[in-house]
């Protein structure tokens, strides 16, 4: 076995990918991986036994959130930027460890000392998941370790905005200590994991007034998904910092730029509608990257996940890297000290290649976060008391290449007409161009926006369990039949767990770092559950 790595939905086989990546990486980086989270726990490790300050830091929290977040599935491939924070993080440990007197007992993961990088790959055999050998504690362990991936990479938005808090901070250093003690009982672990939903409600709220104190709340938009006959930009992934950078420096020279993916909600936010070459939307969901981006014509800059390793080097030459992503051959894109970063590399491409081919025409709409909702209370819950609106299907998540995915477009199509769709994340992409139309004004597909804004639809389900004065949210007409891909989702299900959220369908398979005694925990605690087939399911949710 070459390398191990079940922390996505793709996982090979539904247990695990051994010789490389479904994703695409490599052993050499799957196990650099390894090793980086590890040197994060062993500066936890320090950082919990001296009971150090969090709020000194400084510098040291901010590279524990980029970490953790270059480990995320389909954001960095390259195995020399993984080695090179690998480095830093070991510097970083040991001035931490030393200038602070660290206590004697400490764990192997903040002493062991590695010279070049056949070191580390040989001390990454020794750290990775399969280390942990029994599986339950390795269920518990990888579960909390990929919520905090997802906590981070929010952390790290929000931190791009100025924004952040001691307190996650904190917990994400007693959570990945956690991780290394021998003594914690499963039922300490249960609890803890539990604990990283409610941090994970916290980082969102936190991204979530980042973003509106910045850029205005989300307002029900119309979305351009045709083309103009200008060179261009494709901007994918979450970081809308580098968005607001990228406006800035492409205005005024001829270069339009358009989102994809899970940028497509930047449109929704009042401060980016002033920007005229700011044009629409590309594309679909991060898997279709493979064709679209050959058709975009123009260079493509990536803010986060998700990268889909380019079949073609004329589109490896197109594609740029910035924050925490990274792929062999591609040119990152590094911020100064003031966060600023120079993207003339990427428009002087773009005036080079020619417009954009336009592979489909027309609007989507989207902005429903939860001021907005808020907004179409009365009109929401009047069409509720009257039968308008049977049920609301929470279907956020993430989207996946696998066939097995196109349940949730069938599921969609196959909804009554008097049931809504609340939406977050890419999973938008299998059913927000199908044409559901409304019900009395209200579309039957209310996009909140990206996979953070699934902490909209927790508030917007607690605004309607508060208006029709019900004592428990699961008493209200939502059902929650969610698809899952990376830790970002798994991040937004702790949270949803944490809040309370009972009887959530999970699909389409179950995670494949769930044992079979964790399985039956959720199960028997909160009622997970797996997709069946859609006529299955509609039977279940609907009666129909």
């Amino acid at each position: 076995m070459s390398m191990f790595c079940f922390q996505c939905q793709e996982a090979a086989k539904g247990i695990g990918c051994s010789v490389k990546g479904v994703c695409g990486k490599s052993p050499e980086v799957s196990n650099l991986q390894d090793l980086l989270i590890y040197s994060a726990k062993g500066i936890a490790n320090i950082i919990q036994q001296n009971s150090l300050e969090v709020g000194e830091l400084g510098t040291v929290n901010h590279e524990i959130l980029n970490s953790l977040f270059s480990t995320i599935t389909n954001a960095n491939f390259d195995e020399h930027s993984i080695e090179k924070q690998i480095r830093t993080m070991l510097d970083v440990r040991d001035t931490l460890r030393e200038s602070n007197n660290a206590a004697a007992e400490l764990h192997d993961a903040a002493t062991f000392q590695v010279t070049d990088r056949d070191d580390m790959l040989q001390k990454a055999t020794t750290v990775g998941v399969l280390s942990t050998t029994d599986e339950d504690v390795r269920s518990l362990r990888e579960l909390i370790i990929y919520g905090l991936k997802g906590m981070a990479a929010y952390a790290h938005h929000a931190l791009n905005t100025g924004e952040e808090k001691e307190e996650i901070y904190a917990f994400i250093y007693k959570a990945l200590d956690a991780t290394l003690d021998d003594e914690l009982s499963i039922d300490e672990l249960v609890s803890l994991t539990l604990e990283t939903g409610k941090y994970g409600v916290d980082v969102m709220a936190l991204l979530d007034s980042a973003h509106n104190s910045r850029y205005g709340s989300p307002e029900i938009t119309e979305v351009n998904i045709g083309v103009r006959q200008n060179p261009a930009i494709l901007i994918s992934g979450h970081d809308l910092t580098d968005l607001e950078q990228l406006l800035e420096q492409t205005e005024g020279t001829g270069v339009d730029v358009y989102t994809h993916s899970e940028m497509l909600p930047a449109h929704y936010y009042p401060a980016f509608k002033k920007y005229d070459h700011f044009v629409g939307n590309y594309g679909n969901a991060w898997w279709k990257q493979v064709t679209e981006f050959d058709s975009f014509n123009g260079p493509i800059l990536f803010t986060t996940n998700c990268i889909v390793p380019p079949r073609k080097e004329e589109i490896r030459e197109r594609i740029f890297t910035t924050g925490a992503t990274g792929y062999p051959g591609c040119t990152h894109i590094e911020a100064d000290e003031s966060g600023t970063k120079d993207f003339s590399p990427i428009i002087e491409m773009a005036k080079s290649c020619p417009p954009p081919t336009e592979i489909e025409t027309g609007t989507i709409v989207g902005g429903f976060a939860h001021q907005q909702v808020f907004a179409l209370a009365d009109k929401i819950v009047e069409a509720v008391e009257s039968g308008a609106i049977k049920k609301f299907f929470v279907m956020a998540g993430c989207d996946g290449r696998h066939k097995e995915r196109q349940y949730y477009t069938d599921f969609a199509s196959e909804l009554p007409e008097d049931n809504v769709i609340l939406t977050a994340g890419c999973a938008k992409y299998r059913y927000n161009k199908l044409g559901l139309g409304d019900i009395g004004g209200i579309p039957r597909v209310l996009d909140a926006g990206q996979c953070n804004d699934s902490y909209s639809l927790a508030l917007i389900a607690l605004k309607l369990k508060e208006i029709f004065s019900l004592e428990d949210i699961n008493e209200l007409p939502i059902v929650y039949n969610i698809a899952w891909y990376e830790q970002k989702a798994v991040i937004v299900l702790l949270a949803l767990l944490y809040l309370g959220v009972k009887n959530i369908h999970l699909g389409p398979t179950l995670p494949a770092f769930l044992s079979p005694n964790v399985a039956n925990v959720l199960v028997e605690n909160f009622g997970i559950g797996t997709i069946g087939t859609v006529e299955e399911d509609m039977e279940l949710f609907v009666g129909a």
